[in-house]
C-alpha cells in the first residue's frame, strides 16, 4: 500500500481509530495483535504470498534469541551460540541474496562465459523482488546481533516482537529501527497525546510535500532526460542531474517523514532517518545526515567490528571501501550501485585517512541567519560531487553513467536547455518547490522539522492549507517511492 493512495487514505484513519478503542478497552497484548494485522495488510497490499517470507524472517530471528538465551543459561560454550546466531544471519541473508541478488548474479556468471567463449545452458527463474526485504531483514538481523553481544533482553512476547519486525509506517522503507529503540516501546501501554499526534500530522504534511510537490515533479523531468541521454544538451543533461538529486531527497526523506509522523499518531517514536544532508560541508558530514538508520548499521554491524578507523592504515581503506561497497550492493543488484558506493569511498577515504572526516559534527551556521562564503562554497563543492554520485546510481548501467558525466564536461555542449515549452515548465514548477523545501529547512535547521512554526495560529493554518493544497495538485496517480525497490 502506497503512502501516497487513496487506500492509504481510507486505512490509517479506520486503523488510528481501532487502535486506540482497543488501547482503552482492551490490554497491550491485543492493541499489538493488532497493529500486527493492520502491519500484515499494509505489507500484504502489494502480494499476499510475500507475508510467508517476512512471517518466516520474524520467526526464525525470534526463536534464534530464544535459543540463543536457553543456551546462556544452560551454561552452553560461545561456540555454540555464535552457531545459534550466525545460523539465523546467514539464513536470512541467503533469503535476500536469492530474492535480491539471483538474476544479477545469473546474468553476469552466463556474460562472463560467455567473453572466454563458453555459452551456458541454464533455467532463468526470474526472481520476483519482494517490497521493503532490505529493510526488514536488517532490522531483524539487529536484533539477533544485540542479543549476541547482550546489548538487549530477549524477546519473551511474540506478538510485540512481530508488531516490532513488521510495523507498517516503516515496515518497507525504513528507518531500519534497532531494537533496543523501537522493540521496547511494543512492551508498555501508550496513552494518547494529543500534541504528539498534532505534530505527527504535521510531519506527515511535510512529507507529503516533500514527496508530491518535490519529488515527482522532478521526476516527471528527470525521466525524460535519462530516457534519452543523446537527445539532450549538456544544460538540460545538468538540470536532470540536480533534480535528481531533490527527487531522491524528497522521495526519500518525505517517506520517512511520513513514517515518523504516522507513527507518532500510534504512540511510536521513530528515529531520525535525514538531517539535512544538502546543507553538508564535506563528505563525510553528508553520509552522517543521510541514511543515518542505514549507515548507523554498517557502523554498528560491519565497519566497527572490522577495527574501524582504530587499525592501521591499509586496513583503514579496507574497511572504508567494505562498508561503501555493501552500502551499495545493498541498494541493488546493479554494478551502477556497486560504483556509486566506491565512488564514495574514495571520495571518503582522504577524510578519514588525515582525520578530517569529524570535522564537522554542528549543524552549518549555527546561531547565525545565513552561512558564511567558505561555507557556502563547501556546501555548494559537496552537493556537486554528491550529485555526480547520482549520476552513477540513477543510469541504467555504466556506460550510460560514464557517457552522461563526460557530457557535463563538455563545456563547449552547454547551450539553453533544449526542452518542450511544457517540460520547462514543469522544471519551473519543480525548482519553486525545492526552493521552498531549501529554504523552510534552512529557517528551521535548529528545530525538529520545518513544520514547527510559531506564528500566530490563522498564520500557522494558513501554511497547512497552502501545504495541503500544493501537495493535492502535485499529486499524480501511481508514484510509487524510489526506495521501495531496495
Amino acid at each position: 500500500m502506497l503512502f501516497n493512495s487513496i487506500a492509504f487514505l481510507l486505512f490509517l484513519p479506520l486503523v488510528f481509530c481501532i487502535y486506540w478503542w482497543l488501547g482503552r478497552r482492551s490490554s497491550l497484548r491485543v492493541q499489538n495483535t493488532f497493529i500486527v494485522i493492520a502491519s500484515y495488510v499494509f505489507y500484504g497490499w502489494w502480494d499476499w504470498r510475500f507475508l510467508f517470507l517476512i512471517a518466516f524472517t520474524t520467526y526464525c530471528s525470534y526463536l534464534s534469541g530464544l535459543w540463543i538465551d536457553r543456551s546462556r543459561a544452560k551454561g552452553k560454550g560461545k561456540k555454540q551460540i555464535k552457531a545459534i546466531a550466525a545460523a539465523n544471519i546467514v539464513l536470512n541473508l541467503g533469503i535476500l541474496c536469492l530474492f535480491k541478488y539471483f538474476n544479477f548474479f545469473q546474468e553476469n556468471l552466463i556474460e562472463l562465459f560467455a567473453a572466454i567463449g563458453y555459452e551456458l545452458d541454464y533455467v532463468t527463474l526470474n526472481v520476483l523482488l519482494p517490497v521493503g526485504i532490505s529493510f526488514y531483514t536488517f532490522q531483524a538481523l539487529s536484533y539477533t546481533i544485540d542479543v549476541y553481544r547482550k546489548r538487549i533482553e530477549t524477546a519473551r512476547d511474540p506478538i510485540a516482537f512481530f508488531a516490532f519486525v513488521s510495523f507498517f509506517p516503516q515496515l518497507v522503507a525504513g528507518p531500519i529501527e534497532r531494537a533496543t529503540n523501537l522493540y521496547p516501546q511494543f512492551l508498555r501501554r501508550r496513552t494518547f497525546d494529543y500534541a504528539e499526534a498534532c505534530d505527527g500530522c504535521r510531519l506527515m504534511l511535510w512529507g507529503f510535500f516533500k514527496k508530491l510537490a518535490v519529488a515527482d515533479s522532478a521526476a516527471a523531468v528527470v525521466n525524460v532526460v535519462f530516457a534519452d541521454v543523446n537527445s539532450y544538451n549538456a544544460t538540460t543533461l545538468l538540470i536532470g542531474a540536480i533534480l535528481f538529486a531533490f527527487q531522491i531527497y524528497g522521495d526519500f526523506s518525505g517517506y520517512s517523514d511520513i513514517a515518523m509522523g504516522t507513527s507518532k499518531l500510534f504512540g511510536i517514536r521513530l528515529m531520525k532517518n535525514f538531517n539535512l544532508p544538502y546543507f553538508s560541508r564535506d563528505i563525510a558530514e553528508f553520509w552522517r545526515r543521510w541514511h543515518i538508520s542505514l549507515n548507523t548499521w554498517f557502523r554498528d554491524y560491519v565497519y566497527i567490528p572490522l577495527g574501524g578507523s582504530r587499525v592501521r592504515r591499509s586496513l583503514i581503506v579496507r574497511n572504508t571501501f567494505a562498508i561503501f561497497l555493501l552500502s551499495g550492493l545493498w541498494h541493488g543488484a546493479n554494478w551502477t550501485f556497486i560504483t556509486w558506493g566506491a565512488y564514495h569511498a574514495a571520495l571518503f577515504l582522504p577524510l578519514i585517512l588525515l582525520g578530517r572526516n569529524r570535522k564537522y559534527t554542528d549543524v552549518v551556521a549555527a546561531g547565525r541567519t545565513w552561512a558564511r562564503p567558505h561555507e557556502v562554497l563547501q556546501m555548494g563543492v559537496t552537493f556537486l560531487l554528491v550529485t555526480i554520485g547520482w549520476i552513477i546510481f540513477r543510469a541504467t548501467d555504466i556506460h550510460q553513467a560514464l557517457h552522461y558525466i563526460a557530457r557535463l564536461a563538455d563545456l563547449s555542449a552547454y547551450a539553453f536547455p533544449n526542452l518542450d515549452g511544457m517540460t520547462l515548465l514543469v522544471v519551473a514548477e519543480s525548482s519553486l518547490a525545492i526552493f521552498v523545501m531549501l529554504l523552510l529547512e534552512w529557517k528551521s535547521r535548529m528545530k525538529p522539522h520545518p513544520l514547527c512554526w510559531s506564528a500566530k495560529l490563522p498564520v500557522r493554518w494558513c501554511g497547512y492549507l497552502l501545504f495541503s493544497v500544493w501537495s493535492f495538485l502535485s499529486y499524480t496517480t501511481g508514484q510509487a517511492f524510489i526506495y521501495f525497490q531496495f
